[in-house]
């Protein structure tokens, strides 16, 4: 085929309108880019600028004049000049002369990241020059959005946040505030931030088109739930009204636990209504409305609280057979049968619902010569009378399922000795955000000769966390202790309390507890020597299997 001169110049032209374009579809940035870089930069300035962070400026409101501009920008350079101007109105800033203090710290780096500074996919190397400044010359001392809790108990408070109670969540700015604002909370001051499962970057990106975008009152409440609970916190709470609505204020009249993928009836929040719709203790309940228990729960899990697996499946009896109905139609399984039953759901206050108690008593004698303290029912001044009695046990079970008040640093004195250290944690530098810093190990037991000589078996399962999960990790210091059950919650320390923007009451965990070695207690839970997870038969039997476990280690 001939190809004359004027085609050269129309196949030229082409080339460079394609190119042209393409050049100029790889520099615009998108909507999430501009939103996320924007969320980043604001709260960045908010705890690190020093006019912003000693409180100078009304910084949600800066956020809300600034969103416009961001939306009209194009390209990074139309974007830097816009963050750039925002950053010079904020005033000079000064050289500072404490910020090389932070050098005699031992810190925890594993959740400080400002690489974002020098994105240069974002960021022209003006402003990226300018932001390190800031970083460099960052504020020093009392802060206007976040203080230590207390002198002693140095985990973050977030201060002077106005929750706005009575806000429009139709009002995108305010819903892009409730994202930025929680978001920046846990970049800089969640200790377990870097364990997450989701990079807290991606989580940020994820979760801009559903506050952005949000077409309902409950996707905007929904939203906020799936953001607390991509941390895997087993600490984080966050409901509301909406939401309690959603899942669902209906519930059956049993309590189930989750294994292997079935929900296996274990007690009853009423027997008369469970009796009414022929539901019984070890009832194996594999569909709801003809979908399986386990896809229910897969499909839920973005919204279920908790440090790990086990926790979430734990929680998750608030989230799989509750609903906004009366009723709905179970498949269940019964010895060899399968029936297909619907069954009546009732509000919570029809069951009128005690806990039962299992009375008073801290510790029995078991047979074969083994001691049993059950630890949620152990007083501290029955500490000595206790051991005076186990003397000349062969073992003794704590039973560290649900909290204690004991004394374990009382207890430690009985089953540890020479003194050793159990836990070391991590607190944030509020004088550099992001980072962390090592405190004192802790150590505990007796100086003196060893006063209890037997075995020592600790109890733990997935419902023990945070006081639980602290006093094991004290006890984990005797002598001749065996850990045995399945995970714990995993989620130890204190804990931070705010407010989400609407007002709503949330938590995280606001301290990293370590054991000694280094190992993280957030998420993995305490160290377990043998495992025992719960099965299907043992349930339905009723067994104790973690504490059948236990006592055929202790004879064997």
């Amino acid at each position: 085929m001939y190809i004359t001169e004027h085609m050269k110049k129309t196949i030229f032209l082409l080339i460079i309108f394609f190119c042209g374009n393409n050049l100029f579809a790889q520099n615009e940035l998108t909507e999430t880019e501009k939103l996320a870089t924007t969320a980043k930069v604001w709260g960045f300035l908010k705890y690190y600028h020093p006019e912003v962070a000693d409180g100078k400026y009304d910084w949600d409101e800066e956020l809300f004049k600034i969103l416009p501009k961001v939306k009209d920008s194009q390209d990074k350079e139309q974007l830097s000049k816009v963050y750039l101007n925002w950053v010079n109105g904020l005033g000079q800033i000064k050289p500072c002369k404490s910020c090389d203090k932070n050098k005699k710290h031992e810190y925890f780096d594993m959740n400080f990241d400002l690489n974002w500074l020098n994105n240069s996919q974002i960021f022209t190397p003006e402003l990226s020059k300018k932001l390190r400044h800031i970083e460099v010359n960052r504020h020093q001392g009392k802060k206007h959005y976040v203080k230590h809790y207390s002198r002693r108990l140095k985990i973050a408070d977030f201060t002077n946040e106005n929750d706005y109670e009575n806000f429009d969540w139709q009002d995108e700015n305010f819903r892009l505030l409730s994202l930025f604002r929680y978001w920046n909370m846990i970049e800089y001051f969640f200790p377990a931030k870097y364990q997450t499962d989701m990079d807290w970057d991606d989580v940020l990106e994820k979760m801009i088109p559903k506050f952005s975008h949000s077409k309902s009152e409950i996707d905007f409440h929904l939203a906020m739930v799936e953001l607390a609970s991509s941390i895997d916190d087993s600490h984080v709470r966050l409901n509301t009204q909406k939401t309690y609505l959603h899942f669902g204020h209906f519930y059956l009249p049993i309590k189930f636990r989750l294994i292997e993928g079935k929900a296996i009836v274990t007690e009853y929040y009423n027997d008369s209504l469970a009796k009414l719709n022929d539901l019984r203790i070890g009832d194996v309940i594999t569909k709801a409305n003809g979908k399986k228990i386990e896809t229910i729960f897969q499909e839920e899990k973005k919204y279920i609280m908790g440090s790990n697996s086990a926790r979430k499946m734990l929680n998750a009896s608030y989230y799989i057979l509750n609903g906004p109905t009366d009723s709905l139609k179970l498949e269940v399984m019964r010895g060899s049968k399968t029936l297909i039953k619907p069954v009546k759901r009732y509000l919570y206050r029809d069951f009128k619902y005690k806990k039962e108690e299992n009375g008073n008593i801290s510790y029995k004698i078991l047979k074969d010569d083994i001691g049993y303290i059950k630890m949620d029912k152990l007083k501290n001044t029955e500490v000595a009378e206790i051991f005076d009695a186990l003397k000349d046990s062969k073992a003794i079970i704590f039973d560290t399922r649900q909290s204690s008040t004991a004394s374990i640093y009382q207890l430690s004195n009985y089953i540890t000795s020479p003194r050793k250290d159990f836990y070391k944690a991590i607190e944030p530098d509020l004088d550099y955000p992001g980072k962390f810093i090592w405190t004192n190990v802790r150590n505990v037991g007796n100086r003196e000769e060893l006063r209890y000589k037997g075995q020592i078996v600790l109890l733990v399962d997935e419902g023990c966390q945070s006081q639980c999960e602290f006093t094991i990790m004290c006890l984990q210091t005797g002598n001749n202790v065996t850990t045995i059950g399945t995970q714990s919650s995993g989620a130890n320390g204190n804990v931070i309390r705010f407010n989400m923007v609407g007002g709503f009451k949330t938590q995280i965990s606001g301290v990293g507890i370590f054991y000694p070695d280094g190992t993280e207690n957030q998420r993995k839970g305490v160290k377990i020597d043998i495992e025992v997870k719960p099965t299907v038969k043992g349930t339905i039997e009723r067994k104790d299997e973690i504490l059948e476990k236990a006592i055929e280690f202790i004879n064997n």
